[in-house]
């Protein structure tokens, strides 16, 4: 029998590649149909390892989840950047590999992101979502989070609807 080990921590330059191989898969299959394949694309290869790496070194709050030393998702995370809502906190990106999606691994990186934010000294956390994101939207909704406020961001001239989760 073999004994898989999951491991979260702290992100390290030497995961960058890994990071920028998950990335990839995870907005794949996250916004094909949604954001323009063009925007798409362009966001997707602007984010290589050397671009993680340099976010890990200067200091972003990354977060990775590994099953048996392979990388399976990552999270980042730190100060809530809409002011109008009084939320702390805020994930800005939790992806995980595709096929490491609906097994608990999500909830287990969330959790460990959100005890991050409180560690810190953060109160409150907010997480957005594209609204057409209907897996993302459930994720969020079924770990407790209220929608409590809606954006836009626009991708290539395509004006996308965005959803505020927030839990105190």
């Amino acid at each position: 029998m073999n004994t898989l080990t999951i491991d979260i921590r702290k992100a390290e330059p030497r995961d960058a590649d890994a990071i920028a191989e998950v990335h990839h898969e995870a907005w794949r299959g996250a916004y094909s149909g949604i954001i323009p394949h063009r925007a798409l694309t362009a966001m997707i290869n602007r984010r290589g390892g050397e671009w993680w790496a340099n976010a890990i070194r200067r200091a972003a709050t990354v977060l990775v989840i590994e099953i048996g030393g392979k990388i399976a998702g990552y999270a980042t995370l730190g100060r809530n950047r809409a002011r109008e809502l009084k939320q702390q906190g805020e994930i800005y990106e939790l992806y995980l590999r595709p096929e490491c999606q609906g097994i608990g691994l999500g909830s287990r990186l969330f959790a460990a992101a959100r005890q991050r934010l409180a560690d810190h000294g953060l109160k409150g956390m907010v997480v957005w979502a594209l609204e057409e994101n209907e897996n993302a939207l459930s994720f969020y909704a079924g770990a407790g989070g209220r929608d409590i406020a809606e954006g836009v961001e626009v991708f290539d001239q395509k004006a996308l609807k965005k959803v505020a989760f927030v839990w105190e």
